[in-house]
């Protein structure tokens, strides 16, 4: 039961978030932007980390000379600054999903030893994702590592919003489809 008014209205307010966009939040972390996942309309916001200081900063002279497009940033940054983690919380993060384990994983479950054993080898050293990826193509198996990983990162990004209390929507059936 929530605890407060605040908590309520967001039990009422809150949007399924596509599995598809937690997903994707995974696979294009970027540096430069930071990002938040909307409570309010189920979506992955992000803004500019030079947008973000000089909101921090209060620097108004400097925000009101970006351009017309980066206003909804500005927008979106000040909205996150004021809301106390109840409307926008941290989304899945690609490093708390760990794809060298899930290569060892993937490698574990090849019936074939041969191919196991050379990407076992693959794996092992300086460059390990790159020589994992040239040996899966040298194999033939890359559309198969890749429905792995695929399925390893769903189960991830439903974990995550089972555990942040996230309603979503699977719409990952077509997508998969693309690595049969």
């Amino acid at each position: 039961m929530p605890e407060n008014a605040s908590q309520l209205n967001w039990l009422h307010m809150k949007a399924p978030a596509k599995l598809s966009d937690l997903i994707d939040a995974l696979e294009f972390e970027s540096e430069e932007y930071l990002s938040r996942f909307d409570r309010q309309n189920g979506r992955i916001v992000a803004v500019d980390r030079a947008v973000m200081s000089a909101l921090e900063e209060g620097d108004e002279h400097g925000l009101a000379g970006l351009p017309e497009w980066q206003q909804e940033e500005v927008k979106i940054g000040r909205e996150v600054l004021e809301d106390g983690d109840e409307r926008f919380i941290d989304p899945p993060d690609r490093f708390d999903f760990h794809e060298y384990q899930h290569m060892e994983r993937f490698i574990q479950s090849l019936p074939d030893e041969s191919m196991a054993d050379q990407l076992w080898r693959a794996i092992k050293g300086k460059g390990a994702f790159r020589y994992f990826k040239d040996t899966l193509h040298r194999l033939g198996i890359e559309k198969r590592w890749y429905a792995y990983r695929f399925d390893a990162m769903k189960e991830f990004v439903v974990n995550w919003a089972e555990d942040n209390g996230v309603a979503y929507i699977d719409d990952t059936a077509e997508i998969r489809k693309q690595w049969l």
